[in-house]
């Protein structure tokens, strides 16, 4: 018992840690297909047009894709086993908060004497974005695996560089499907 006592705060701060992970990813993929024939890729181009995002946005996560790629041993080819497209949704979340407490003050006005509270709400409003990649066969130009991000973004560029890079490298980890991570 005195164990699990002692091991109580590590083990809260691990959940409150994970729990808080900022991009939120699943995937999903055809159980038929062996992963192990793809050795090269390049980008679909059509597919990759219909996304409703800035040139500049797209080319951001095609380099991250790309690297990605690389970096798990894949070639760009203009022959390719496997083509990369994606495609993006984008939701704007509105929280209001209406905890705050207030105050009560006497006031006089016509017709006499009242009591009120002044409760202003907090009311942010935040961006989530959803990144789908997608990898396709290409000889068959069917749909093999398909990744999913879901997090806020930022307007900041810096910043959205660097979570443009965080949404890609956390849906590649799911790719290819029983891998090690």
């Amino acid at each position: 018992m005195k164990t699990i006592i002692k091991f109580l705060p590590i083990a809260l701060l691990a959940m409150v840690i994970t729990s808080c992970s900022s991009v939120r990813v699943a995937a999903d993929y055809d159980r038929d297909v062996d992963f192990n024939q793809y050795k090269t890729f390049a980008f679909f181009k059509s597919g990759i047009d219909k996304a409703e995002i800035s040139d500049l946005d797209k080319k951001r996560i095609l380099r991250a894709i790309e690297a990605e790629l690389l970096a798990k041993g894949y070639t760009k080819s203009e022959n390719p086993d496997m083509l990369v497209s994606i495609f993006t949704k984008s939701n704007q979340r509105v929280d209001v908060y209406n905890n705050s407490w207030g105050f009560g003050a006497w006031g006089w006005g016509a017709p006499g004497w009242g009591w009120g509270w002044n409760i202003q709400p907090n009311v942010s409003t935040r961006t989530q974005g959803v990144l789908f990649v997608d990898l396709i066969d290409a000889k068959k130009k069917e749909l093999v695996w398909q990744g999913q991000g879901t997090g806020y973004l930022s307007s900041n560029m810096e910043k959205k560089e660097q979570r443009i890079k965080e949404f890609v490298a956390k849906i590649m980890e799911k790719y290819p499907p029983g891998s090690m991570q």
